[in-house]
């Protein structure tokens, strides 16, 4: 067993670690404006001088696991009007394509206790193009590109910094930190480092007025004083360095003109002091926010690295052996990593998988929401909420969420998302187990589930409806734990089994709309995938009937069913709920072919494809032929059951066997339950044989939706014949958008509407594998559609996952296709081997799009490339 496999059997280990948001403002959480404007109370222009209540923001921020306390570093190139304490973007209506970053940083390295963590962020030298960034982006139309810090110029001439940041744990509570910063210039560029301590300000609300406290204590040392935090020492090895100190507390006279009694010496004391020479800062050098101030000259192409210790004890010696532990984490760290990679030898590839990974574990965030506290204001804090007008999460009272978990973006998603979620803890479970399974019972906890069975979407509307994953995720996480350490975790099953048996009935219960099995839910995550917003409310009786919310529902109850078999070679009590299960989904099944009352379906067998369908008023039904991955998602409801497990299931085999003889009428519908396909396998498939090659013939046509980097979320062919389709006395339109969203429909920062995205390549991946251990070498397609070459599913399905894997790997020329052909991303020596995740890729040319550092769901590329484990 490695070191740090042995550091993850002691929790002390994740007690710090990079919990820190890389943006806390612009969130949901910390909007108490009467109108909702979430953007505008709390932004980037006042987030220097406001004291956030709910979490805290920094540059390659670490905290304690309850964010009682902070540390980051901050930057002045003495040129930029405020010193860089976080990363800067625009706002969701300040960006032509909603929220967006502009900054350029790349995580390095991370182990699951954090024992080593690293990372590299570009700093102009010169003065940092807030305004242009601002005013271009707000001048180009939806149908422009974004203008990024890039376009901008300001990295001309190599003029910027790369600045490596580096953590290591000397031991649980013991951390050391290193800044190297690489003039990459060719001239001389001064800098100042303000590495930064502060404790989160949970003093100010009205519930307690217990603050901890810093102090100068000797050159290079600061004394931390805090009854919950066993850090009490702040060392900095430049002794020469200038300490400062304030309170994090929000500048009342700046921002509202208000007096504040009793302190002078605000949040933004230290950035005044820095770039005004201001007397902001507290000449008794004491207070709750505190850094070292360090002012270098960096030579031409020259480099200089800078030494800090955050440790419990005083000692006189706080950098002896500081280069020997550094050294030791990080070999322990690539024996980590060598020895989850020992099966790959291509080494690109090995390179992209440990970024995928070190950006997972950077993305985690301490996230704290209380509804109620939020919805009521604090006492010392009112919350003019308008009741009368639009409020979020009024339902969701009883929600309190203050955990580690796992974000998408801590920039552009510094919030939870829950089907997102489900696919980040699938390569967690490669690194970190428990971790992962951690994360995803956390979601069905009381404070965080419904009484009603619903699971929390997301901050911006908790009642909003995610694909239904969980139960997929939780047993993909469950299986792979149980290869990798020889025994299965059934208490972690049955504990997540019982709290999806709520969410199932909420789904059934919410949203079959008509009692008949169909299933709705809006936009299901996928955004403007469909011609109109399918959250809207139709009128005179009018409802969508939608193929994906029905097929998600059909891998729900398969998932469950699996589980459920899975519990019952322990429990027999199971099997029944395998039962109910099994014919839960037989019933979808059934509805899926047929609506009832001789109602079209949602299977269109002209087209060969799954639409969905719009149940008007009268009763008579319209097929919404848009092919979508809504029409590919039926695929995911595959399950392969063993003979051999059937075999230990004689209530469940008679029950099958019942079925089979008295209800011809569903499992005529069910690809071959009743036969045996090689070594004795049952399948269970919406898709039967001849279905299944229909939908494959659409999906794998490169004029349809295979691209060179995977699958399209819709066929090309509305590129040149866009989708026409009215509502509501409207015409909808709809193209084929390779990339960045043309609409503002839900801010117009995600587009499903030709790009390709990880999480349902994943899926169909795993899907035609699922096939292929059933079918074998018995079913073969053509493969491109068209080409004339017929290959098995299984060949399919790995010629999906190297399209996916060739966003980030270098082609023939070099090139990474998620760089999007930029020449200095691909070639240059100080860019060509960092890798950004970004959300979703462009469609023909594999462009990233979105959000940047969306390593969450976007990091099952470190799955797709390691060996399978066949489940």
């Amino acid at each position: 067993m490695t070191v740090e496999k042995e550091r993850l059997q002691d929790a002390k280990w994740k007690n710090w670690g990079p919990y820190v948001s890389n943006r806390q403002w612009g969130n949901v959480r910390e909007d108490y404006s009467p109108n909702g404007n979430a953007w505008h109370y709390a932004n980037h222009n006042n987030a220097e001088s406001y004291a956030y209540r709910w979490g805290e923001e920094g540059i390659a921020g670490i905290s304690d696991v309850k964010q009682l306390f902070c540390f980051a570093f901050s930057f002045w190139n003495k040129k930029d009007k405020i010193v860089k304490e976080r990363f800067f973007g625009l706002s969701n209506p300040q960006g032509n394509h909603g929220e967006d970053i502009k900054e350029i940083f790349y995580y390095l390295d991370n182990t699951p206790t954090h024992s080593y963590m690293k990372m590299v962020y570009k700093y102009p030298i010169n003065t940092f193009p807030y305004d242009d960034l601002v005013d271009e982006n707000g001048r180009r139309s939806k149908k422009e590109p974004e203008y990024e810090i890039f376009d901008t110029g300001i990295f001309n001439d190599d003029e910027y910094f790369d600045i490596f940041i580096e953590y290591c744990k000397a031991d649980h509570n013991d951390i050391l930190a290193r800044i190297t910063v690489h003039n990459r210039s060719r001239q001389e560029a001064p800098i100042v480092i303000a590495p930064t301590a502060w404790f989160r300000n949970n003093w100010k609300w009205g519930y307690n007025t217990y603050k901890g406290q810093m102090n100068a204590s000797y050159d290079g040392c600061i004394d931390i004083h805090h009854d919950s935090i066993s850090i009490r020492k702040f060392y900095s090895r430049n002794l020469a360095a200038k300490n400062a100190f304030c309170e994090n507390e929000t500048n009342t006279p700046k921002l509202y003109g208000a007096p504040y009694p009793g302190n002078t010496y605000f949040k933004d004391g230290i950035n005044d002091h820095i770039i005004y020479g201001s007397n902001t800062i507290n000449p008794e050098k004491r207070g709750t926010k505190a850094s070292f101030i360090i002012d270098e000259m960096i030579g031409a192409g020259q480099s200089k690295t800078f030494d800090f210790r955050l440790c419990p004890d005083e000692t006189d010696e706080p950098f002896d052996k500081f280069d020997e532990i550094f050294s030791t984490r990080t070999a322990e760290a690539d024996e980590f990593y060598n020895d989850i990679q020992s099966e790959t030898t291509n080494e690109d590839e090995r390179n992209v998988q440990r970024q995928a990974f070190a950006g997972l574990l950077w993305n985690k965030q301490f996230y704290h929401y209380n509804v109620g506290k939020w919805l009521k204001g604090d006492p010392n804090h009112e919350a003019p909420r308008d009741f009368n007008e639009y409020v979020r999460n009024t339902e969701w009272n009883h929600l309190h969420n203050k955990d580690i978990i796992s974000m998408p973006d801590k920039w552009e998603y510094p919030w939870y998302a829950t089907w997102d979620l489900a696919f980040h803890c699938v390569p967690f479970s490669i690194i970190d187990g428990e971790f992962a399974k951690g994360q995803l019972l956390l979601l069905t906890k009381e404070w965080y589930m419904h009484p009603n069975g619903q699971l929390p979407a997301y901050e911006w509307n908790l009642s909003d409806v995610n694909p239904p994953v969980h139960a997929w995720s939780c047993f993909r996480v469950f299986k792979i734990d149980e290869k990798q350490n020889g025994k299965p975790d059934l208490l972690f099953l049955e504990k997540v089994f019982q709290k999806l048996l709520l969410n199932f009935t909420w789904w059934v219960n919410r949203k079959d709309k008509s009692g008949n099995n169909i299933f709705g839910g809006g936009f299901l995550g996928l955004d403007n995938i469909g011609a109109f917003d399918r959250n809207m409310e139709l009128k005179d009786g009018q409802h969508l009937e939608q193929a994906d919310g029905t097929s998600w529902m059909a891998m729900y109850a398969l998932n469950m069913m699996r589980i459920a078999m899975e519990l019952a070679q322990y429990y027999q009590v199971y099997e029944d709920m395998a039962i109910k299960f099994f014919e839960h989904y037989l019933y979808i099944a059934e509805a899926m072919e047929n609506l009832g009352d001789g109602k079209e379906g949602l299977w269109n067998e002209e087209d060969g494809f799954f639409y969905d369908v719009l149940q008007l008023g009268n009763g008579d039904s319209v097929s919404l032929k848009l092919r979508s991955i809504v029409g590919l998602i039926p695929m995911f409801a595959v399950e392969i059951v063993d003979h051999k497990l059937l075999e230990k299931m004689p209530n469940f085999q008679a029950r099958m066997d019942w079925v089979l003889k008295n209800k011809p009428e569903l499992t005529k519908l069910v690809s071959h339950w009743d036969e045996e396909g090689q070594g004795r396998k049952h399948l269970m498939s919406i898709l039967r044989k001849n279905r299944l090659t229909k939908v494959l013939k659409r999906m794998l046509d490169e004029n349809e939706f295979l691209s060179s980097y995977g699958i399209r979320a819709m066929s090309k062919v509305y590129e040149e014949n866009p989708f026409v389709f009215s509502v509501h006395g409207t015409e909808n339109v709809v193209y084929y958008t390779p990339a960045e969203s043309d609409s503002r429909m839900f801010g117009g920062n995600s587009n499903w509407r030709g790009p390709i995205w990880f999480p349902i390549n994943f899926l169909i991946v795993e899907s035609l594998q699922r096939f292929h251990f059933y079918y074998g070498n018995s079913l073969k397609v053509e493969f491109p559609t068209g080409s004339g070459e017929k290959k098995n599913l299984d060949e399919v399905a790995q010629n999906i996952s190297k399209r996916l894997c060739s966003l980030f790997l270098k082609d023939e020329d070099g090139q990474r296709p998620f760089n999007g052909g930029n020449a200095k991303f691909n070639y240059d020596e100080h860019f060509k081997d960092y890798i950004t995740f970004f959300e979703y890729f462009h469609g023909d040319n594999g462009r990233g799009v979105g959000a940047s550092h969306q390593t969450g769901w976007t990091a099952t590329v470190a799955k797709l490339m390691k060996p399978r484990m066949t489940i």
